[in-house]
């Protein structure tokens, strides 16, 4: 369909699989599509689709306790496609820790609501940072206008931001609060794009 609208090396996909939601913790499977799947076959669908798509960002491909099936993924294809923790990590420090450590995943999906205080997700931002993990700037379900996760996806350029599609207000707020940054910064502006993962630092911002 890509190509077929002409826009080939122009669009890529990312998934939000949020698997945990369709683990089975008594099983210790997965059930898509009325199959079950093991970790191991989930991993070979995921590498398939990877194959066959311009797939550049994975979130939550497995369930958020399962460690080595997410450190698979990442060392299988984690110099490539971003492999994001949002239920994995929960915008927590401890969990991130491990996560680093197990060098499971290598993005951060940093919902300030969900730690609770700025000061606790800037900290978790920074550990992300510091471990070469990336960082995505996200809203949550039921998010008001508010556009202050605009604001700090800028400050703390993360090259990202997860505000969904602009089918309502809630949402085009954001988009339009990032138009009016972009006007305000004038030439001191960049853009990440394809370097959004690893966000390049420069002395004009």
């Amino acid at each position: 369909m890509i190509e077929e609208c002409g826009y080939t090396n122009k669009i890529k996909l990312g998934l939000d699989c949020a698997a945990s939601e369709f683990y089975d913790r008594d099983k210790e499977n997965y059930t898509l599509n009325d199959r079950r799947f093991t970790s191991g076959e989930l991993l070979d669908f995921y590498l398939d689709l990877v194959s066959k798509y311009p797939i550049i960002s994975i979130e939550d491909p497995f369930a958020e306790d399962d460690w080595e099936a997410l450190k698979s993924i990442t060392t299988k294809i984690g110099d490539t496609t971003q492999i994001v923790g949002d239920d994995l990590f929960v915008t927590n420090i401890v969990r991130l820790q491990q996560g680093i450590e197990l060098h499971a995943a290598n993005c951060l999906l940093l919902k300030v609501n969900q730690i609770g205080t700025l000061t606790e997700a800037c900290n978790a931002f920074k550990l992300a940072f510091n471990n070469d993990y990336g960082a995505m700037v996200s809203h949550r379900s039921g998010e008001t206008e508010d556009t202050f996760i605009a604001d700090l996806a800028v400050g703390l350029r993360t090259g990202q931001i997860k505000t969904g599609a602009p089918a309502r207000s809630s949402r085009t707020a954001k988009y339009n609060k990032l138009l009016r940054i972009e006007e305000e910064l004038g030439d001191r502006k960049s853009y990440a794009g394809y370097d959004f993962r690893c966000v390049k630092l420069d002395n004009n911002y």
